[in-house]
């Protein structure tokens, strides 16, 4: 008689539906950790692009050091360290802070590339038609640098969602955590990590197609 071959399959829709709403985790920490952390990498940049003292010898070591160490370090660093200083934060609470201070190192360097892409002379010309330096700042260096460096921010915020899977080593289930308890239960790592990858696609194309398309309406 032949041996009959059994292969272990214990996948169900509701593992499914567990997917989907750790992928919405993986959204909602990626959304307000890139909104919390461009606002601050581009008042962070704005410091660096004045040359300010504090800027350069404080300022810029600091987000340097953010941007050197590896992430997962920062997280489990913070969520252990924290305590010790008064802060008990969730997970959650836990990977936005440090996500948002990892997301502001990365753009700051974009928001001053972008600044410094506005020519001195066209800044001068804004002055001399009676700008003051908050309006030229507001109606000609930001518009500019914006669309100078919009590809670079759209490739920090793609980063940082990905970045995100990393909030699970300190037990945040988020896509890649949720993954990880499916396939401990089912030994179904190939399945179960290509619908995580689709997932994953799913959140990041819609950014990349619609960042493109801006970029052709601000070039024609």
């Amino acid at each position: 008689m032949e041996p009959t071959a059994s292969f272990f399959f214990d996948f169900r829709i509701s593992d499914l539906w567990f997917l989907a709403e750790a992928a919405w985790r993986t959204l909602l920490i990626s959304t307000l950790s890139i909104t919390i952390g461009t606002a601050l990498g581009v008042v962070f940049g704005w410091m660096l692009f004045e040359g300010r003292w504090a800027a350069v010898l404080i300022l810029g070591p600091l987000l340097d050091v953010f941007r050197s160490v590896p992430l997962i370090i920062q997280l489990v660093l913070f969520y252990n360290f924290a305590p010790i200083i008064g802060l008990i934060l969730d997970p959650f609470l836990s990977g936005v802070v440090i996500l948002s201070i990892y997301c502001a190192a990365l753009v700051a360097n974009v928001a001053r590339g972008g600044m410094e892409a506005v020519s001195p002379s066209m800044r001068r010309a804004a002055r001399s038609l009676g700008m003051s330096y908050w309006q030229d700042l507001r109606y000609v260096v930001l518009p500019i640098g914006t669309r100078a460096v919009f590809p670079s921010w759209v490739g920090v915020a793609l980063g940082v969602m990905k970045d995100s899977a990393l909030v699970s080593v300190l037990g945040y289930v988020e896509l890649l955590k949720a993954s990880q308890i499916l396939i401990t239960r089912t030994q179904e790592p190939l399945l179960i990590l290509t619908i995580a990858g689709a997932f994953y696609f799913a959140l990041s194309y819609p950014i990349s197609r619609y960042a493109a398309s801006l970029e052709k309406r601000w070039a024609s």
